[in-house]
């Protein structure tokens, strides 16, 4: 696939950060801002993705209380660590 050339504008900063990894990494400017876009990218679409399962998830109408999360928390780094929870809240009674 060919590139399509691309510009935008950097604070003086943010531009000498850039440039100083660039170095380091004895790579083009270019380059890195590049691999910091497709992360950020691949970043917010797993996000989304993840919201939308989330989503899916919860329109089944099965939950788990925040009273059992809550127990959950409290144990971590105890002698008597709970394990996750299980969903204990069903919108739909017939789902028990």
């Amino acid at each position: 696939m060919a590139n399509s050339p691309f510009s935008l504008r950097l604070s003086p900063d943010l531009k000498e950060r850039l440039d100083a990894v660039a170095e380091s990494e004895d790579r083009s400017a270019s380059y890195v801002a590049t691999k910091a876009i497709e992360a950020f990218l691949d970043s917010r679409d797993s996000m989304h993705a993840a919201v939308k399962a989330a989503i899916e998830e919860a329109d089944k109408g099965v939950f788990v209380s925040s009273e059992a999360v809550d127990r959950w928390m409290e144990s971590w780094g105890t002698d008597n660590e709970l394990p996750m929870p299980e969903p204990d809240v069903f919108l739909d009674p017939s789902r028990k």
